[in-house]
């Protein structure tokens, strides 16, 4: 394999740093570091406070403060929106002018439209990542890009994903990784547990009263993003065998699934991929999930049991079920399907075919 010069451009909001704010970042820094491992120059784009050992550049989204006279404009963006925009259209400015001379590909890994806005102007070809459902910034970016076949191509972390975009841009399925490794086999315990970013659309309320439902003790685990969502609908549901460990470092998050009886994956919106499915799959952990978004994808009989959504009865159901499966037969499931060595050789046959495409355009 050749030694590439990868430009990989991270979401500017939270830092590709443990403890992980959520699934992208943790995604970013797994890729980032595998791709190293294997020979590839890497130089990261992310949020200040990024992990020394990526060598990453900040984006520095505090740079940009608007002038008195532009922020008399009635219809100026929130100036959180203006700082991330500034960030990346410095970024891609900059590597319109030099990085051809840096860079072999670039990797967009980020949630930002400017990046796949600003793709044309590129010398270098570009890779971008579809990790949401479609956005309207997002989308209107996308559908101005030229064909996938050209200097740009598109990838989707699901299957599901990918049909959601379809209307707009055909995209490959690359499923995304995790070091099998490090989430390692784990004996199991008496306690369920449910661990991501504390907001609505992961509905860690609904794991309560399902785990409440079908009599097994619960803790979660993760950032609170929306303090009012927490206020509402976790605190008064908490006690009765129901703990919050709070936002822990990934080995005491690792320890914790590992030593648990059973997953609850409980999103209340398309899930993209669902990466704290396979964490918890590589821990010999079954999945109880909603079968929604990618989920299916991911969590197969041999891994757990889905439910309907808005079925909490159904998710009960799911617990119990998955409870009876055999934890080795979920490791073995997890690291054939969501290994970050599979991910990573189907990055590499992706950006080596687009540079081949690159080439002969």
């Amino acid at each position: 394999m050749k030694r590439l010069r990868i430009c990989l451009i991270a979401s500017s909001r939270f830092p590709v740093a443990e403890p992980f704010a959520g699934g992208l970042e943790a995604q970013t820094h797994t890729l980032a570091g595998a791709l190293r491992d294997r020979g590839h120059e890497v130089t990261l784009f992310a949020a200040p406070g990024s992990d020394p050992a990526l060598g990453a550049t900040a984006l520095d989204v505090a740079e940009f403060e608007p002038s008195d006279e532009a922020r008399s404009d009635v219809g100026a963006s929130p100036e959180q929106w203006m700082r991330e925009h500034h960030a990346y259209l410095a970024l891609m400015l900059d590597l319109a002018r030099t990085g051809h001379e840096r860079f072999d590909v670039v990797h967009n890994n980020s949630l930002h439209h400017l990046p796949v806005a600003l793709a044309p102007t590129l010398s270098v070809p570009m890779v971008t990542t579809l990790h949401t459902p479609p956005t309207p910034w997002l989308e209107s970016a996308v559908r101005l890009t030229p064909p996938a076949h050209g200097p740009s191509r598109f990838v989707a972390v699901s299957g599901d994903t990918a049909s959601r975009w379809a209307a707009s841009m055909p995209a490959e399925v690359i499923l995304n990784g995790i070091d099998t490794e490090r989430w390692r086999f784990g004996p199991g315990g008496t306690d369920a547990v449910w661990f991501g970013r504390v907001v609505p659309e992961k509905a860690p309320h609904v794991a309560i009263d399902a785990a409440r439902l079908a009599g097994v003790p619960l803790v979660l685990a993760g950032p609170v993003h929306d303090h009012g969502y927490f206020s509402r609908e976790i605190a008064p549901r908490l006690g009765d065998g129901v703990h919050y460990a709070g936002h822990l470092a990934s080995e005491e998050l690792i320890e914790l699934v590992r030593h648990s009886s059973v997953s609850i994956v409980s999103p209340d919106w398309p899930e993209p991929y669902g990466l704290v499915a396979a964490e918890s799959m590589a821990c010999g952990t079954p999945v109880a999930g909603v079968a929604t978004g990618a989920l299916p994808e991911i969590v197969t009989a041999a891994g757990g049991r889905l439910a309907a959504p808005d079925d909490v009865p159904g998710l009960a159901d799911a617990v119990l079920g998955a409870l009876e499966l055999p934890r080795m037969g979920v490791r073995r499931h997890a690291v054939e399907r969501c290994s970050v060595e599979t991910m990573v050789d189907e990055y590499e046959r992706c950006f080596i075919g687009l540079l081949g495409e690159a080439r002969a355009a």
